[in-house]
């Protein structure tokens, strides 16, 4: 009875409950589970960004091949102006002069197209960064649940 005077305003007085408390094999169970899921859960996240790293990888690669295609090309026809200027000795060759505009214009392309590709291949990241943070959490989580 003096509990109940001690109790502030709308507090219902606690009811004694007939349930045991859980065993410790239904506590080990519940942790056995609870550890299941997440690793379930952190082999989903590393699936889910080794994919979106895979996408930036073919995307950094597929510019870099470009470009390395257009310096190919452009090194091909500039080889080609060089012959012709070597062969020629002469200044007003328009021959030569449209392969070098052409081989030139196609290899600063090219050589714009791999510092695209140079760039976007930075963001690629080996180890999925949102998974080994959590990696790091879970195991700071077991070493204090021990």
């Amino acid at each position: 009875m003096a509990d109940r005077i001690n109790m502030p305003a709308g507090v219902p007085p606690p009811v004694a409950t007939s349930e045991p408390s859980p065993s410790l094999t239904s506590l080990v169970a519940g942790i056995v589970d609870d550890l299941q899921r997440l690793i379930r859960q952190e082999l989903m996240l590393a699936k889910t960004e080794v994919q979106q790293e895979w996408e930036k990888t073919k995307t950094a690669a597929a510019s870099m091949a470009t470009g390395v295609a257009l310096l190919g090309l452009g090194a091909v026809l500039l080889c080609f102006m060089f012959v012709y200027l070597l062969y020629t000795y002469v200044t007003a060759v328009p021959l030569w002069g449209w392969f070098g505009i052409v081989g030139g214009a196609l290899a600063l392309g090219g050589g714009l197209l791999v510092a695209a590709g140079r760039a976007a291949a930075t963001q690629v990241h080996v180890v999925p960064p949102q998974t080994a943070e959590t990696l790091k959490e879970n195991v700071q989580w077991m070493k204090n649940q021990t």
